[in-house]
């Protein structure tokens, strides 16, 4: 049985805490959030007790903790868990940068504790279901990957804050684009970026409004990565593997869709149960997103954010 502190309430903080309460892997013992307010709506809404401090979600008797706090906070968070010796769930991107990124990947090896990401893509079904047609061979040899991001709002309309649009902590790049690379990371290997080039706002203090990258993976496979927003089109993802016997595409995260030569793309809709985040994390899957694979994906992301 897992015990958990959660440390930031908001958005992504409250998705965690629903997902938790739906399984019965894990009893969450404290939250804590700078805002007041939020946190009491939190705490009041859910049945959490609150803490006044960081400090004293550390000192919950608690196991685990989730730091779902925007970036900045991440690297000074993670390094208090592990010299506590609790084990930490970290909300994506791992750190500010590579630097942060760097210090918490050290604290947790020192302090020989467990780390997890949260990479929701790796515990969805039709996910899985890509990742074994690819390694299969279902649509042969790997020709191309692509990754093309739209979004009509940056930041999007549902996730207003103050920091998920600033050029130090936010962005489609830093806030989207991990959960792929990360996908990409675990089929294809470490990816080597060859070009790419960053649009930026007039505004110094806003996040980016466009990007183009090549590159190629460890097998010399070629893959390009776009993304843009402020544009006049419903918000679109799509990863696609193109194979020289068909084209795998995951669409707006979880839509699954497998194309043939001459024919129409079909959606797939029949899978295999995959095990939740949770209980990878209670039965100490080797599976899990550590820290160190982290990393090398906050190494990805601060290459494409320089100009």
């Amino acid at each position: 049985m897992i015990s958990m502190g959660i440390i930031g309430a908001g958005i992504v903080g409250e998705r965690i805490i629903k997902q938790i309460q739906q399984e019965g892997y894990i009893e969450i013992r404290a939250v804590y959030d700078q805002q007041t307010e939020r946190l009491t709506q939190i705490s009041e809404t859910y049945g959490i007790p609150m803490a006044k401090s960081v400090e004293e979600v550390l000192h919950s008797d608690i196991n685990w903790v989730y730091i779902a706090t925007p970036p900045a906070f991440h690297a000074e968070i993670a390094e208090l868990a592990a010299s506590a010796g609790i084990n930490i769930l970290c909300e994506k991107p791992l750190a500010q940068n590579v630097e942060g990124g760097e210090m918490m990947a050290a604290a947790a090896q020192d302090n020989r504790i467990q780390t997890a990401m949260h990479f929701p893509l790796m515990y969805k079904p039709a996910v899985r279901e890509m990742a074994k047609r690819v390694k299969s061979g279902h649509i042969g040899k790997i020709v191309r990957i692509e990754l093309q991001t739209f979004f009509p709002d940056w930041p999007r309309l549902w996730q207003q804050n103050p920091w998920i649009g600033s050029r130090s902590q936010g962005g489609f790049v830093r806030e989207v684009f991990p959960h792929y690379f990360q996908l990409m990371n675990r089929l294809f290997g470490d990816l080597s970026f060859t070009s790419h080039h960053i649009s930026y706002p007039e505004e110094v203090e806003k996040c980016e409004t466009g990007l183009i990258a090549h590159g190629l993976t460890r097998d010399q496979i070629p893959f390009l990565v776009t993304g843009i927003s402020g544009i006049g089109q419903k918000e679109l993802l799509q990863f696609k593997v193109y194979g020289e016997r068909g084209v795998l595409t995951l669409e707006n995260w979880s839509d699954l869709y497998e194309s043939a030569k001459g024919e129409d793309r079909q959606l797939i809709n029949e899978f295999d149960d995959v095990p939740s985040l949770f209980e990878e994390m209670n039965n100490q899957s080797t599976l899990l997103v550590n820290f160190e694979e982290g990393l090398v994906v906050q190494r990805y992301i601060d290459h494409l954010l320089t100009e």
